[in-house]
């Protein structure tokens, strides 16, 4: 997958953003996006090559694995970090959508023309509530998969050994996860990253309401 959009998205939103939403960025950048393109693809790259049960019965082996791993991690967190960064594009949207009127409006009427936005750019009516939507959006998304991570692998951990009854498994067969270590250290990493995401999106939320609310 080329990430490099969203490399661009993530930059292009940095200059309508405030100080919680810089370090909201780089933190996405840095420590999720660039993790998982690095290293997080490449430890799962073998999870079901490498998912051993002591058992030869054909399709014993592709039951437990579907079974202890409904969905892989780094499907998941691929998904996650789509849906985190797609409220950025809905504020570059939005200016964009600002500065194209602009433009009609001065063209039509000329240099001479009234502003209509004295900066497009400028969180100021629909584009204030467009980005603490997003900010809103970007940390119930994060609270979401956080809570599906918890439903799927209890205590966001992997156990070095499960032990598989389903049929057609002979008996109660024992499957070995392949580097369950540093898969925890990965999955841990990746949990504690969206919690200070989630905390900052919180934060610049609540910075936003009380600057209009003293403004006002």
């Amino acid at each position: 997958m080329n990430w490099s959009v969203f490399e661009g998205l993530l930059s292009g939103v940095n200059k309508y953003s405030t100080a919680f939403g810089r370090i909201w960025l780089s933190l996405v950048f840095i420590f999720r996006l660039l993790v998982y393109v690095v290293a997080a693809e490449r430890v799962w790259s073998d999870d079901h090559k490498d998912f051993d049960c002591n058992t030869l019965q054909p399709g014993c082996t592709n039951v437990c694995f579907d079974h202890f791993f409904p969905v892989s991690h780094i499907r998941l967190w691929a998904l996650q970090l789509i849906l985190v960064t797609c409220p950025s594009l809905l504020v570059i949207m939005h200016v964009a959508y600002r500065e194209a009127k602009a433009q009609r409006l001065r063209e039509a009427g000329g240099d001479g023309c009234r502003r209509i936005y004295a900066n497009p750019g400028k969180k100021r009516g629909g584009l204030w509530w467009t980005y603490l939507l997003s900010l809103i959006f970007k940390a119930g998304v994060d609270v979401v998969f956080l809570y599906i991570f918890y439903r799927f692998y209890r205590n966001y951990t992997l156990p070095r050994l499960v032990k598989c009854e389903l049929p057609p498994c002979p008996n109660v067969v024992d499957c070995f996860i392949s580097r369950p270590t540093e898969k925890n250290i990965f999955t841990l990493f990746m949990v504690v990253t969206a919690c200070v995401c989630i905390v900052l999106s919180l934060v610049e939320a609540a910075y936003l309401i009380g600057k209009r609310c003293r403004e006002c």
